[in-house]
């Protein structure tokens, strides 16, 4: 036997255990998805079951009681974490855009400062949620600001937790927007404010909308954070200013769970159906607004 040929004998022995290997290695990633996604739509079913029993218009349209469990609902809830989200929204997103921008077009990544903030935003975007929490209830319901618990105080500390993301994705939209754009419109005679709100901005806003409602998503869900500001876990009446108290629906399911009457545990499986609704119309909005008006380049 040549050389030749015990080297080629070799090569596909090789081959055939690297494709065994790939083959098991293939399956194993496989089975591991199959026993996921068996326990998440396990856990689904659970919920649909359960929560279509008290799934109907008292859940939207009464207050929490403990009186009358049959026919209470979580209207105080919905409206804190309409509340929350819009405040939310309108300090966060402001702010997340306005470093994104300064990031990706002004700053000069050679700069030590520059290459400093941007190395603390991408580790504050894995930071705990309820480091968030401790953090505000530190320096605004207690500390420097003392606002109380308060729902300005919670939308701060749910604003500090989207902020890293909303930064990180609004530097990815801009980044997706060839640097032809800016060059052309620069030739042109723009200047860089100019070609950044006129042609930049709008290109990016797809992208934007789509990382913002993301990180909205992910702050409506959020129960930690809240619960150290001081969301209330049982209350009566709507919040009528960004100083009133507040609840929302994950610090209601919270204390809804641990209650004994069947009727409040409907109650709990019902809300955290609506949760799982609204996450997903947030969730859908997101993917609609990517492809209806996302550019190809």
């Amino acid at each position: 036997m040549t050389a030749t040929t015990l080297v080629v004998d070799q090569s596909l022995k090789s081959g055939r255990r690297k494709g065994v290997g790939s083959t098991v290695f293939a399956i194993a990633l496989w089975a591991c998805l199959a026993i996921i996604c068996a326990f998440l739509f396990f856990v689904l079913a659970v919920i649909v079951q359960k929560g279509l029993a008290r799934f109907d218009p008292n859940l939207v349209t009464e207050h929490p009681s403990r009186l009358r469990p049959d026919t209470s609902g979580v209207k105080s809830a919905l409206f804190g974490t309409i509340w929350i989200m819009v405040l939310t929204a309108l300090i966060a997103l402001p702010l997340g855009i306005a470093a994104a921008v300064y990031l990706e077009e002004y700053a000069d990544g050679t700069r030590w400062w520059n290459r400093l903030i941007e190395l603390n935003i991408q580790n504050l975007a894995a930071v705990p949620s309820v480091i968030y929490g401790i953090l505000a209830l530190g320096f605004v319901v207690r500390g420097p600001l003392s606002i109380g618990a308060v729902l300005l105080a919670g939308a701060i500390a749910l604003a500090l937790l989207i902020l890293p993301v909303v930064i990180i994705t609004c530097r990815e939209a801009l980044r997706s927007v060839p640097s032809e754009i800016r060059s052309g419109s620069l030739a042109l005679g723009a200047t860089q404010w100019q070609t950044t709100w006129k042609q930049v901005l709008p290109a990016a806003v797809p992208g934007i909308a789509t990382g913002s409602i993301l990180a909205l998503s992910r702050a409506i869900g959020e129960a930690a954070p809240l619960l150290l500001v001081g969301a209330t876990t049982f209350l009566t009446f709507n919040p009528d200013g960004v100083f009133s108290r507040y609840t929302v629906l994950p610090t209601q399911i919270f204390s809804l769970v641990p209650l004994d009457r069947v009727e409040f545990r409907d109650l709990a499986y019902s809300t955290i159906l609506l949760l799982i609704i609204v996450l997903l119309v947030m969730n859908a909005l997101a993917i609609w607004l990517r492809n209806r008006y996302q550019r190809q380049w």
